[in-house]
């Protein structure tokens, strides 16, 4: 910014910018810009039709399988034999969306039997097997 001194006439010539009237006209543009911009935001007003509809039960979103110590094999709590577990992996399996399938084995189970179980899902085709375990107790 230019000022005047009280020594110098008015006949020099002043040669620096004067920066107030452009920043007057920005700061104006400014806010004309910011009160007319809410204005040119258009939307479109549309009745949307009402529904009343309720969630789909799909039921379950896992299947529990434990295998006991001795072989035994336990479907959501209910004993099934070596036989039938093939049929009820199968029958699981041709659910959309496939339910994942919870295996809870005691620690002294055999692998083997273990491995039979998962290779009985896998074979039937699912493909959400996972190995349910307990975090140790902190002392």
């Amino acid at each position: 910014m230019s000022f005047g001194s009280f020594l110098s006439s008015d006949d020099d010539v002043m040669s620096e910018i004067n920066m107030t009237p452009l920043v007057d006209v920005m700061l104006v543009l400014l806010i004309i810009f910011m009160v007319t911009m809410p204005a040119l935001t258009h939307s479109v007003k549309l009745s949307l039709p009402q529904t009343s509809s309720k969630a789909a039960n799909l039921g379950p979103s896992h299947v529990s399988v434990s295998i006991l110590p001795n072989g035994g094999v336990l479907w959501e709590k209910t004993a099934v034999t070596a036989a039938q577990l093939p049929a009820k992996f199968q029958s699981i399996a041709r659910r959309m969306p496939q339910p994942e399938v919870h295996v809870y084995a005691d620690g002294k189970t055999p692998y083997e039997q273990v491995a039979q179980v998962m290779a009985a899902a896998q074979t039937a085709g699912l493909s959400k097997i996972g190995l349910m375990t307990q975090p140790k107790k902190q002392n």
